[in-house]
């Protein structure tokens, strides 16, 4: 009813060993983390342009040196962003910060990287405080 196979599969390797995986586990880890801290820095430096600040500043140049140093030696690639939009931006922006901070605080967990997880809660806290939206302090009587 079917032919048989004739040919050998391309997936069966063809020499003595095998060469996969290309990369380890760790370094799969530093090209997630890198990436997700270069999004958190890319969103950073939207926010920097919109509400200048100088811990947003010194965040900036954080992420920079995680990112630097996961890429081994290679700085990201940094665009300076118009300041255009409002308040509305600013939040939306903060929450994607906040978001982009706590995935990479999970890869960095994972790959015991404390000063990469340090610095990615420090980031959700400082984001979630800023998005918060304000609240009026309840009056009691």
């Amino acid at each position: 009813m079917y032919e048989p196979i004739r040919t050998k599969s391309v997936h069966t390797p063809a020499g003595p060993a095998p060469d996969f995986p290309h990369r380890s586990r760790e370094e799969e880890l530093d090209i997630q983390l890198a990436g997700h801290l270069a999004a958190l820095l890319a969103v950073t430096d939207e926010l920097r342009a919109l509400a200048p600040s100088g811990e947003l500043d010194t965040a900036a140049e954080r992420l920079a040196e995680q990112v630097t140093r996961l890429r081994g030696g290679v700085p990201p690639a940094r665009a300076a962003a118009a300041a255009h939009g409002g308040a509305p931006q600013v939040a939306a922006l903060h929450r994607r910060a906040h978001a982009l901070a706590g995935r990479a605080l999970v890869v960095s967990a994972s790959r015991a990287d404390t000063a990469a997880a340090i610095l990615s809660a420090e980031r959700m806290d400082a984001h979630a405080a800023s998005s918060a939206e304000p609240r009026e302090p309840i009056a009691a009587g």
